[in-house]
């Protein structure tokens, strides 16, 4: 096995583990994948359009807008529009909402530490540079 293919399995055994963890969470809830990670980027920049919403998600904003409708049905988001452009709608969580993003963002810590738990401060470190490399460079 050469070390691409090797470092291939590896990335995928970790993306599955670690979408099969995220599933199980959200079944839990009243929420969907899609739900949990827009209400996640959404906690973590308080307003957004739904362009930029859409960017961050890696979706269109056609997927984006059905997703927006569902966090407003279910009380946790809520658009507003901007005084410059009608048109334009920001997108917030409200306090529902708020909690929810906690939460989630909680499960998220939760496995972090549960995953760098085997490795020493040096190592997390790497990791860490690593991944910001790689998703600065990449994503």
């Amino acid at each position: 096995m050469t070390i691409n293919e090797e470092l291939t399995h590896e990335l995928l055994t970790f993306f599955n583990g670690f979408s099969s963890w995220e599933n199980s969470i959200v079944r839990t809830s009243e929420l969907t994948v899609s739900e949990a990670h827009a209400i996640e980027i959404l906690g973590e920049h308080e307003k957004m359009n739904m362009k930029g919403l859409a960017q961050k998600l890696g979706v269109t904003t056609g997927t984006t807008t059905v997703t927006v409708d569902r966090l407003e049905k279910k009380n946790l988001a809520r658009r507003e529009s901007t005084k410059e452009d009608r048109r334009v709608n920001l997108i917030s969580l409200t306090d529902l909402g708020q909690k929810a993003f906690k939460e989630h963002h909680d499960f998220h810590l939760h496995l972090t530490e549960q995953m760098t738990a085997v490795l020493s401060d040096e190592e997390i470190l790497q990791f860490l540079q690593t991944l910001k490399k790689i998703n600065s460079e990449t994503f």
